[in-house]
């Protein structure tokens, strides 16, 4: 019996954050007033994968910052009487920026309202869009992607996992069923 619960691998992850950075260069016709933030942990590496592909296309760094929400949650109570708070690295103005927030999975949503919350500290975007590898229904907040990998179909006790070999030592999506 196959128990490997692997769902995207290493190639499929290259070509997702390949069409990601294609899809925002079209529609941004550009870098021009443009930032990647990515929501630690692995957002800000998805971020730094998609700022790379855009170089090899424009030639340039488009700006690149790193967000973490664990303050801003509304259920960080729920996940642990004492939080690991991560870096917050954003050495730009984000006003009037157009804004890119970066995350392996959106679930319900609500990982992505922290992060507006906790941007929005920093100044004021002049808009805020949104892209992950990995989407999935089950929204709590009427949140929805600009830019995604792929969409998966769950139930609601179902987990999706994004491995990064900067993290993880493995680049794959995996999905652990109720």
């Amino acid at each position: 019996m196959n128990t490997d619960n692997t769902i995207v691998n290493a190639g499929d992850i290259n070509r997702m954050i390949t069409r990601i950075a294609h899809e925002i260069l079209e529609k941004h016709q550009g870098v021009d007033n443009l930032a990647l933030i990515g929501i630690q942990t692995r957002g800000v590496y998805i971020a730094k994968r998609i700022q790379s592909e855009i170089r090899k296309v424009e030639g340039i760094n488009v700006l690149l910052g790193e967000i973490d929400i664990t303050l801003y949650r509304d259920d960080w109570t729920r996940i642990s009487l004492h939080p690991i708070v991560k870096p917050t690295e954003i050495q730009f103005s984000v006003d009037d920026v157009n804004v890119i927030l970066v995350d392996d999975v959106l679930f319900t949503g609500r990982t992505i309202r922290a992060a507006m919350d906790a941007l929005v500290d920093f100044g004021r975007p002049a808009r805020i869009e949104l892209a992950v590898l990995a989407t999935r229904g089950h929204r709590e907040f009427p949140i929805q992607p600009d830019y995604s990998g792929r969409f998966f179909e769950t139930n609601y006790g179902d987990s999706i996992n994004v491995l990064l070999t900067e993290h993880d030592g493995v680049d794959k999506i995996v999905i652990e069923r109720e």
